[in-house]
């Protein structure tokens, strides 16, 4: 792999001094109803998670994972010895963030009586105001890791849920004996998705700091949804791999056949730069947790809390004056053909014309929204829903890309690679068929032959045809794809020039492109 391909260390040089995230230091707590009935009288030694999450994030205290009964979790922090005795001798009304001392609160019966709550919403920006950078932020790990619950967590203390959503979300959890899932309810509202409580799509949410504006990529943790969760990491920026500390949950995510180990591996082959490890269910009693005994061996502590870090982590520069480049992740039809993805690189702008490759046909933008927002222009980075004229729905597969027709992305079927093999239990030789992921396109796959054999300590190429390669090996090899498809050299343009090997549902090797081979006559 060349340097270019290798993780940053800049997680590990974060500004100590840097200011914690504009959250909504305003917004109203939020305590479900399940948590208030029959709710301790000391929150020293139970306390609410959302309540003490709220704290954690707002004034930077450290954080860890508070478990739930149904295996997701969210987050805690520990408090100063005057925080909670201020808490503990503080009465509030029910739902307004710390629990009455003398039991339970009633709740409405009339709901439509309550006073209607504002539905929180980003402040307009000013029209002279530069844009905030975009970033995309995807969550990944094993199944019921706590990814959602997490994430809805965020939106949350964000302002981008507003009370009144929770409260929605919190009955019709209830309803299906899930209540304790009601937070993941804000990124899984596919009703699959809460009927069986876990993501089968990639949720998408968004939230802003100060400085940033993020997007939550919510992918979905179980192996049978590992293409998913590819299409997701694709289009990230960041990676939170969150791990379920729970005896039992740790060790099924790290063994054979467990996700946390393929999608730590998938992130990187996407081209994810930073990767936030994400310890959850840290007070599960099989955890054991104790925080003398860990605290001074553990640089986190030290460090900001997690939003915060998020938006210390380094600008990514994008340039808005290189290719267009919009691989397409979906499409529907409405008022006309709309199409969604992550601009890669270049800039668009309203009424512009662009080409829909490898079908080239040519496309106007109609109109330009970032993330539900319309805008008249955008840049690289950010997450795009577009209108377009001259084209139909039917006409467009996901891994086709929008380019400017002065500059097109290569297309082809045949390109030489370089392989390596991470999981299989034979050996591989020319004729396999794999399933190729290459940003957001997937496409049948056969390695029509084998080049040779890289070592992978000095990088040397044998001077032989291999007969068959097999698992730990590096090779360069020859691939030819069902259908044609667009693609780049890595070392021209990266996110388009990785991908992912993968057959009979499990990831077999990565690689990149190294040369295009044009089709003969």
């Amino acid at each position: 792999m060349e340097p270019g391909d290798s993780a940053p260390d800049s997680w590990e040089q974060e500004a100590e001094g840097a200011s914690p995230a504009g959250l909504n230091v305003n917004a109203p707590e939020f305590v479900p109803t399940f948590l208030l009935r029959g709710a301790p009288e000391n929150p020293e030694s139970d306390g609410t998670p959302i309540l003490t999450v709220f704290r954690a994030l707002k004034t930077g205290a450290w954080v860890h994972v508070t478990a739930v009964e149904n295996g997701e979790a969210e987050l805690t922090t520990e408090e100063t010895w005057e925080e909670k005795e201020e808490e503990h001798s503080r009465e509030v009304e029910p739902g307004g963030g710390a629990l009455k001392e003398t039991g339970s609160p009633d709740l409405e019966e009339d709901e439509d009586e309550e006073e209607e709550l504002p539905i929180p919403k980003l402040p307009p920006a000013q029209p002279d105001a530069p844009k905030k950078e975009h970033v995309n932020v995807v969550f990944i790990g094993h199944v019921d890791a706590g990814k959602s619950t997490i994430g809805g967590q965020i939106m949350y203390l964000t302002g981008m849920v507003d009370k009144r959503t929770l409260e929605k979300y919190e009955r019709e959890a209830k309803e299906k004996n899930r209540e304790t899932w009601y937070l993941s309810w804000a990124l899984d509202t596919n009703q699959e998705e809460r009927d069986k409580g876990k993501t089968v799509e990639v949720g998408r949410a968004y939230f802003e700091t100060e400085k940033k504006h993020f997007t939550i990529l919510d992918a979905p943790g179980h192996k049978s949804f590992v293409p998913n969760m590819i299409g997701g990491a694709s289009q990230a920026d960041l990676a939170v791999l969150v791990i379920s500390a729970r005896k039992g949950e740790f060790e099924t995510g790290f063994e054979k056949g467990g996700q946390t180990r393929e999608h730590a591996m998938l992130a990187k082959t996407a081209g994810v730069k930073h990767l936030i490890v994400l310890i959850n269910k840290m007070d599960d009693p099989t955890v054991n947790w104790s925080l003398d005994s860990v605290k001074k061996n553990l640089l986190v502590f030290r460090g900001l809390p997690f939003i915060p870090h998020l938006e210390s982590l380094p600008n990514y520069n994008r340039p808005s004056d290189g290719p267009v480049r919009l691989p397409i992740v979906d499409k529907y039809k409405d008022m006309g053909t709309v199409v969604l993805g992550k601009l890669e690189s270049g800039s668009i702008s309203k009424a512009q014309q662009l080409m829909m490759m490898p079908n080239r046909h040519t496309v106007e933008v109609l109109s330009l929204l970032s993330d539900d927002i319309e805008t008249d222009d955008a840049a690289p980075g950010e997450n795009l829903k577009l209108r377009l004229k001259g084209i139909e729905e039917e006409e467009i597969l996901p891994g086709f890309i929008l380019c400017n027709a002065e500059n097109l992305c290569h297309t082809g079927r045949t390109f030489d690679a370089q392989i390596v093999i991470i999981e299989h239990k034979s050996i591989i030789c020319p004729g396999y068929n794999a399933v190729l992921h290459i940003h957001t396109c997937i496409e049948e796959v056969q390695i029509s032959a084998l080049i040779c054999l890289v070592d992978k300590k000095t990088g040397e190429k044998s001077k032989t045809r291999p007969r068959f390669v097999k698992q730990d090996q590096v090779c360069i090899a020859r691939l030819r794809a069902a259908g044609t498809i667009c693609l780049e050299t890595f070392k021209d343009f990266p996110q388009m020039g990785r991908f992912t090997l993968r057959d009979e549902g499990k990831t077999i090797a990565i690689g990149k492109v190294l040369k295009l081979v044009p089709e003969k006559d």
